[in-house]
């Protein structure tokens, strides 16, 4: 097993699970969140995100190839085009998710599912490098850098009160928002030109 690997692997998974999204998730929820709810947040949409990852990683490619009849090259084309209108929304509005007024509610085990474990955490980016990754190394070492990559994004979502105070204070939320938008329209394109380029050797 290349630790190297596995861990450039889970940066990566980093990248798409996008810590800042979530921080910026929890700290603007309105009413206010009590520390207490974050932790609450935090670890039932995580456990329920790597619950869901889990069993891509492990029967994805059977999913898609014996059910859907899907092929990897279209899912990571699909998934790069959905990624890529997350990242671009980021850049141009600053956001990255639309804050309505009917999402907003009392009941945190739905909250921590919908939105926060799918599609905020398990989106189709993570989803589709998941399958990729397990065809790939190995379902093993693809564990391992997503388990990695879950417990850094869990940590931030756990002190995302504090991180957005000092963010607020240095005035970097707008431009870091901005930035990770950047670099997730970057991974999205490299996404679709990855799956474009398999799709052509296909023939």
């Amino acid at each position: 097993m290349d630790h190297l690997k596995i861990l450039e692997n889970a940066f990566y998974f980093l990248a798409l699970l996008n810590p800042a999204s979530k921080v910026l998730f929890l700290a603007t929820y309105d009413p206010p969140l009590k520390n207490r709810q974050v932790f609450t947040l935090a670890w039932k949409s995580s456990l329920a995100a790597w619950g869901m990852l889990v069993v891509f990683t492990l029967a994805g490619k059977f999913i898609l190839s014996e059910i859907f009849r899907v092929d990897i090259y279209s899912l990571k084309i699909t998934g790069g085009l959905v990624l890529f209108l997350i990242g671009w929304t980021a850049v141009n509005e600053g956001r990255f998710y639309q804050k309505r007024e009917h999402d907003m509610r009392e009941d945190f085990t739905t909250l921590s599912i919908v939105p926060l474990a799918a599609p905020l955490i398990a989106g189709p980016g993570t989803i589709t490098i998941a399958i990729s990754f397990s065809s790939e190394y190995g379902s093993s070492a693809c564990l391992l850098a997503l388990t990695i990559a879950l417990a850094v994004n869990f940590a931030f979502m756990l002190f995302s009160l504090p991180i957005n105070r000092l963010l607020q204070y240095l005035h970097l939320t707008g431009p870091l928002i901005r930035i990770t938008g950047l670099i997730v329209a970057a991974v999205a394109v490299q996404m679709i030109l990855s799956g474009a380029a398999e799709w052509l050797r296909s023939f």
